[in-house]
């Protein structure tokens, strides 16, 4: 088998009201995702989301006319090109989807099989009054959830905590807690003040009285001394790594012991080869693996496989903040959205390969470029 083209389209899906993340100092009126296709003169196409993909045109030779099949091989190369140009995991994604069809296989079962289904937490994007978010757990419970994770902007962090009192008071234990801090990382344009170490510290004091499961990226990063004295001091989870540039940046969180919770996104960071390398190496010291998985619905099933497959968990994140975010626009160019069974679960399809199916009718409708490359 060989690759004789691949093909990427970049979508974009308006978005009327805008949506208003947490940790953009923008609001995004328009939704982006580029699908890469990768074709075979066997006639197996294999498909992948997450990334822009911007600029691979350059490097499309380094795969074409080359059997897909061995992924190790690609993924060496993926790790070159993210250090000198773009984060083109999409491309590996579309590869594992290909390997899936070409074995008659989902993805999670190549990948080990450990789970059929993950419980899903609702992750929520925006920031909203306390009220607003007691009511909103309520209606999560009512469809299935029984973890939420909240956004705590560092600049607001008193009305943050209210909002996590809040969603106790409504729920009770009936709901498990998330908190994310999204300090790790900054969108472009972010110049906002983050939290120091000792804010921090206080911070995760007061959630801990809340009973939260885990607090996402306390810190930057790259203090990774302060991420373990901060997880040693508070006795609060802590998660990270869901846009770790480098295999190598997170086996330093976890040699150092710096994290309770990896969470790189297969289709943003590791791709999924290193983000199985990293996850084996996580559960064999007793941390957790669960990936981010903000992106679009190919995106989140590149996740779900990677993690039902080496027995991540305990739960999976799933975007989902109605009115301003829902299935509908998360998985726009999907036949059919991702959604929760009446439990709570996310199943792992059980097509081949990833279990992708595009609206075909929907994606030329929103495409607004298509970049081509193909052999000689």
């Amino acid at each position: 088998m060989r690759i004789t083209a691949i093909d990427i389209d970049r979508l974009r899906l308006p978005l009327e009201p805008p949506f208003n993340a947490a940790w953009d100092p923008v609001p995004r009126r328009f939704f982006e995702a580029s699908i890469v296709r990768v074709y075979t003169d066997e006639g197996l196409v294999g498909i992948g989301s997450g990334d822009t993909m911007d600029g691979f045109e350059r490097y499309a030779e380094l795969f074409l006319g080359r059997d897909p099949l061995p992924i190790a091989r690609h993924a060496r190369t993926l790790e070159t090109l993210a250090f000198h140009a773009g984060r083109y995991w999409p491309l590996e994604a579309a590869l594992w989807d290909l390997l899936g069809k070409a074995a008659g296989l989902p993805v999670a079962a190549l990948l080990g099989g450990a789970r059929e289904r993950l419980p899903a937490y609702a992750s929520l994007g925006e920031l909203r009054p306390p009220e607003q978010r007691a009511q909103d757990a309520l209606a999560l419970l009512e469809q299935g959830f029984r973890a939420v994770k909240v956004r705590i902007a560092p600049e607001r962090l008193e009305e943050g905590l209210t909002t996590v009192s809040a969603i106790r008071a409504a729920a009770g234990e009936r709901l498990e807690v998330i908190v994310d801090l999204n300090q790790w990382w900054r969108m472009p344009g972010d110049e906002r003040q983050r939290l120091d170490p000792a804010a921090a510290r206080r911070a995760l004091v007061r959630l801990r009285e809340q009973g939260v499961l885990w607090v996402e990226e306390p810190l930057p990063g790259a203090d990774l001394t302060g991420m373990a004295a901060l997880r040693a001091a508070s006795g609060v989870r802590i998660g990270g790594g869901e846009m770790a540039r480098s295999f190598e940046e997170l086996a330093q969180a976890l040699e150092r012991d710096a994290l309770d919770v990896y969470q790189p996104d297969a289709v943003l960071a590791l791709g999924i080869s290193g983000a199985r390398t990293l996850a084996e190496l996580a559960l064999r010291r007793g941390r957790w693996f669960t990936p981010h998985t903000w992106t679009n619905g190919i995106g989140l099933l590149a996740n779900l496989h990677l993690c039902a497959g080496v027995g991540g968990g305990p739960l999976l994140e799933l975007p989902h903040d109605p009115p301003s975010w829902t299935a509908q626009r998360r998985d726009f160019m999907l036949a059919v959205p991702l959604a929760v069974d009446a439990e709570g679960m996310l199943r792992v399809p059980s097509a081949p390969g990833l279990g992708v199916e595009l609206d075909e009718d929907v994606v030329s409708f929103y495409a607004v470029d298509r970049r081509h490359a193909s052999g000689r």
